[in-house]
């Protein structure tokens, strides 16, 4: 089958996702994949037929969307942008013809399937927000954002054939054709050994989040941390704290031998704290829903504390419950990406299985079965 791979470039988590989705998918069926932002240089380095297109991005500070920059900066990089998405669409037109999109949450891909009304298949995390109920109690003081976000989310990517959600959280699914799996993980993860340590590892997205550093020395536990100064090349030792450039294979042997962390609230670092049993201390970026969402369940389960800002209480606290937070993480477990990968062939072979021989009579059949 010629599947078409959209993925958003925001962020790099979706992109190590679909680097294993990929891989799985390239065995047996041919592959072609559009993608924005930095993920595309990484998704290149490892596949062939990687398309660059123009994404939206968001522009961070502080530790919070910067709301205002981030539409200067969208609204100039669509005067480029837009141009080269027209040149890569009909690149991936004439030369490919898909008979099947999947898309972790990217609207291109998305966009060419239904205009060629071939099915869609969603793989991300983010519709778990719009597509499962979410406990009163659980988001209360947050409903207007969940109203919000909610909208965006449902608006991005509707009607598709199938929506597949990864999560370590399991809310009551609330729409037809949703399936919840557990995430997908990196090799490097699955092969990682837990193992017992001393230190804290910490992993901050914005450089300019000056509360953090101060709040972690005060601690004297030794510190791992990365992110917030990303022009090092080698370590700087600062007190209790170590400072390092960015390295895949010491960033997973640093999260594997930790005490605990203390991050953000995205989806991948979560899930693979979560995978190796290590409590987290969760402190979202202002601004994002999801982050939120991810570390209120974090929370809920044990797993960890949600914080909304990096204070010295609200580290002592989560340090005083990283031994609960390791006792219920005991309980955590899963099979590899056995159940993610068996679900997507399911739907894939449930797609080819409806699609007549043309692609829009496909479409029309899809219309009729949702009206």
């Amino acid at each position: 089958m010629r599947i078409l791979y959209g993925v958003v470039g925001e962020g790099m988590g979706h992109a190590t996702r679909s680097r294993v989705v990929l891989e799985h998918l390239a065995r047996d069926h041919d592959v072609h994949v559009v993608v924005s932002g930095r993920a595309r240089e990484y998704l290149a380095r490892h596949f062939a037929n990687v398309h660059h297109i123009w994404g939206l991005t968001i522009n961070y500070g502080d530790n919070r969307v910067r709301n205002w920059r981030t539409l200067l900066q969208n609204l100039a990089g669509a005067v480029r942008g837009w141009p080269a998405n027209v040149r890569a669409y009909f690149e991936v037109f004439s030369q490919f013809r898909p008979e099947l999109v999947v898309s972790d949450f990217e609207s291109f891909s998305y966009l060419f399937g239904k205009v060629h009304r071939l099915p869609v298949i969603s793989l991300d995390n983010i519709q778990i927000i719009d597509r499962c109920e979410h406990s009163p109690e659980l988001l209360a003081g947050h409903e207007p954002d969940l109203d919000l976000t909610r909208s965006i989310v449902a608006a991005k990517l509707p009607g598709c054939f199938h929506y597949l959600i990864t999560t370590f959280f399991r809310p009551p699914v609330r729409r037809e054709r949703t399936t919840l799996v557990p995430p997908v993980l990196r090799p490097e993860i699955l092969a990682a050994r837990s193992e017992p340590g001393d230190h804290l590892l910490a992993y901050q997205t914005s450089t300019t989040n000056l509360a953090l550093p101060a709040v972690l020395e005060s601690t004297g536990i030794p510190t791992r941390v990365y992110g917030l100064r990303r022009d090092l090349t080698a370590d700087f030792v600062e007190g209790n704290l170590t400072y390092r450039p960015f390295s895949e294979p010491r960033f997973i042997d640093d999260l594997r031998t930790a005490r605990a962390v203390v991050a953000g609230g995205g989806f991948t670092l979560l899930s693979e704290a979560v995978f190796l049993h290590k409590p987290l201390l969760s402190v979202p970026v202002r601004g994002q829903f999801e982050q939120v969402l991810n570390a209120l369940y974090l929370q809920q389960l044990g797993y960890g504390r949600y914080a909304p800002a990096i204070t010295g209480a609200a580290l002592a606290d989560f340090l005083a419950a990283v031994p609960g937070c390791a006792q219920a993480l005991a309980g955590y477990h899963q099979e590899g990406n056995t159940v993610a990968l068996a679900a997507l062939d399911d739907q894939l072979g449930r797609a080819a299985a409806v699609r007549p021989a043309g692609a829009s009579s496909w479409g029309r059949a899809r219309s009729r079965s949702e009206s």
